[in-house]
């Protein structure tokens, strides 16, 4: 390591942090590797941007799709294009993917979250979509099913990515169901050393979540406390997963401040900052030194301890998994993504089907 590596060089360099890269952009995510990501993620807001930042090839490419199947539906069509994106950005990912054997390298497809009342459906989909490209990795989201469905689909070979998950209860089921598909494949015989799962905190969105709820409840806080919130759950996860041995491994997105990145440095886990907030932490000079082991302030955990929202994220058995679907932060993301699955089919209606 050179005297002015940057922070995330020396993240990746000295520590057993990895770096992934919250979009499948080829353009982001070849910067991304050159400082030291080994895997990146597609959903359908960053496939709906990625569309968006190549329109003239992307649209081309709708139309073609359109001759080549001429019953395809609107949807059919835009999915097709996210996983072309997706294949995309999975072969830039497949020296690390060799290199690593199967742990990094992984390019995170996201499966439809229409289907996330469906737990088969939502395992069929993944099945599918790991064998798209060697080192794609799926993502389901943390619900009730979807709890189910990771279980399922990783007894078939699939390596999960958990996604919609904000929350220490989420994390640790999904982990479970994780260990117990593992548990399944290997009494079936089957090699699991080359599968690389990892679970998902989406720390910056339970912060919003409180954030929500603290003005909704009147409820007084120092603000500044509210960002530390998603850091102390990932913490308190992080050390349930050490403790239990868990094979799986933390994934730390939906960046809003810096302590998310900086808090996590150390631990084995993955990071997965936003190419915009690469960049900031690149420019910044921070020190990247290891401060996964050390607690968040006590005054700042106990003050968030009294919201009790708060509580239900923080502790294992904060929620049961039939809880997970009523979460608010749960609600407000999926609604995000079924809202850009609208936007993707209304971007190919607009190409195959113009106003006059």
């Amino acid at each position: 390591m050179s005297d002015n590596a940057s922070p995330l060089q020396t993240m990746t360099q000295t520590t057993t942090t990895a770096l992934w890269n919250d979009s499948a952009d080829p353009r982001e995510l070849a910067q991304s590797i050159e400082w030291g990501a080994v895997g990146a993620t597609c959903n359908p807001v960053i496939a709906v941007t990625c569309v968006k930042a190549d329109l003239p090839r992307w649209s081309a490419r709708m139309l073609e799709i359109a001759e080549q199947r001429p019953t395809a539906s609107e949807s059919q069509i835009g999915w097709q294009v996210v996983e072309e994106i997706s294949i995309e950005a999975a072969r830039l990912l497949e020296p690390a993917f060799e290199k690593f054997k199967g742990h990094n390298g992984r390019l995170s497809m996201q499966t439809d979250p229409r289907l996330h009342r469906d737990a088969v459906a939502l395992a069929d989909q993944a099945e599918r979509f790991s064998t798209l490209a060697p080192n794609v990795i799926v993502k389901i989201p943390a619900t009730h099913k979807g709890i189910a469905a990771i279980e399922d689909a990783t007894a078939r070979g699939v390596s999960m990515n958990v996604t919609v998950s904000f929350t220490v209860p989420q994390a640790v089921a999904a982990a479970e169901a994780i260990e117990r598909g593992l548990a399944a494949r290997e009494a079936a015989g089957h090699d699991v050393s080359h599968m690389g799962p990892v679970v998902t905190i989406m720390v910056g969105r339970l912060d919003d979540w409180l954030k929500d709820v603290v003005k909704r409840d009147g409820i007084d806080i120092d603000p500044s406390y509210l960002e530390w919130a998603g850091v102390a759950a990932f913490k308190h996860a992080y050390a349930i997963f050490q403790e239990r041995g868990f094979r799986s491994r933390l994934l730390s997105a939906a960046f809003r401040n810096q302590l998310q990145w900086s808090e996590f440095v150390g631990g084995d886990v993955v990071i997965s900052p936003p190419f915009g907030w690469q960049q900031k932490i690149q420019a910044s000079g921070a020190d990247a030194a290891p401060r996964m082991d050390i607690p968040v302030d006590p005054t700042i955990l106990d003050a968030l301890l009294q919201i009790p929202e708060f509580r239900r994220a923080y502790e294992p058995d904060g929620m049961t998994t039939e809880e997970f679907d009523e979460f608010g932060a749960t609600r407000k993301t999926l609604r995000q993504f079924l809202a850009a699955d609208e936007e993707l089919d209304h971007l190919v209606r607009e190409v195959i089907l113009p106003a006059p």
